[in-house]
């Protein structure tokens, strides 16, 4: 998976999305640098999407050409993967016509159990986001002692991200909170939902992003969920998880990954909950749409 360097330029290439799999510094530079510089000898759009480590190695080893490369933080704009398809997304609209090469690493070494499936559901989805794309090459690396072989998000991805979708997420525990709830009581679920994250030290900033997603989405379950849900809370390795179940269905696998169009129906809510908090799961089997915020706690 680490072998194809050919340029996108000629014919439209559509999106080419590879990956390989490197078990140390020298590794990562030797597989890494040689993608970057054939995108730049073509005169492609670079962008490099890395956790600090790895950008600060793909700096050294690209030399002076370091400079013709847009470097983004990954661990900041892709702490929630489910905000990087907008970014990759909007790498395209900047440049519209000319060929993309992407070098992205959403599987970093130090992310959380919940963080990783998230990741590698958002390599999934990525074939289905730009299917259309006429020019954009994305390659994935991904650190050995993470564990994970990155085969099957690269090829037939599209399977492996709609089982994912229609599988529901871990039980709720039981010691979480439960507050089963109907328009009538979203007042009251902002109110408990405040208390309990206030008793936990969630500081007042990330208490009303918290607030104004958990809203949106208990208001989705009351839109389109059947009128009602039941919402879950606990506490899970310093943050605070809400679960939100109701008896909708959802069929667009990437809603709240791609911006709605004003005059649509649904989809906003779940789009500015992946903006506020820390991570955002969903899962939509047949019978029950399932939505999970995680907000850590500072």
């Amino acid at each position: 998976m680490d072998s194809a360097t050919d340029s996108l330029h000629g014919a439209p290439a559509g999106f080419q999305h590879d990956a390989f799999v490197y078990s140390s510094d020298e590794e990562f530079v030797r597989l890494a640098v040689p993608f970057v510089q054939d995108g730049l000898a073509a005169g492609d759009s670079m962008v490099a999407v890395m956790p600090p480590k790895q950008t600060a190695l793909l700096r050294d080893g690209l030399g002076a050409a370091h400079d013709q490369v847009a470097f983004i933080d990954m661990t900041v704009a892709g702490g929630n993967p489910a905000r990087l398809i907008p970014l990759w997304r909007e790498a395209l609209e900047r440049h519209p016509g000319r060929p993309l090469r992407g070098l992205g690493e959403p599987a970093y070494v130090g992310r959380s159990a919940p963080e990783y499936e998230e990741a590698l559901l958002h390599e999934g989805l990525l074939d289905i986001a730009f299917a259309d794309a006429r020019s954009f090459r994305l390659r994935c690396p991904y650190d050995a002692s993470v564990g994970i072989d990155p085969t099957a998000t690269h090829s037939g991805a599209e399977a492996l991200a709609e089982k994912t979708f229609r599988t529901a997420l871990n039980d709720v525990p039981d010691r979480a909170e439960r507050w089963k709830f109907g328009l009538a009581d979203l007042g009251q679920v902002r109110r408990w939902v405040n208390a309990l994250a206030t008793s936990y030290g969630v500081s007042r900033g990330r208490l009303d992003d918290l607030e104004l997603a958990l809203h949106e989405i208990c208001t989705n379950s009351i839109r389109f969920g059947g009128g009602s849900g039941t919402l879950s809370v606990w506490i899970a390795e310093g943050t605070l998880i809400c679960d939100v179940t109701d008896c909708g269905r959802i069929d667009d696998l990437l809603v709240g990954r791609v911006l709605p169009p004003l005059d649509g129906l649904g989809g906003r809510g779940v789009w500015l909950a992946n903006q506020l908090c820390d991570l955002v799961q969903l899962r939509s089997p047949d019978d029950f749409t399932q939505v999970r915020l995680h907000t850590r706690l500072r």
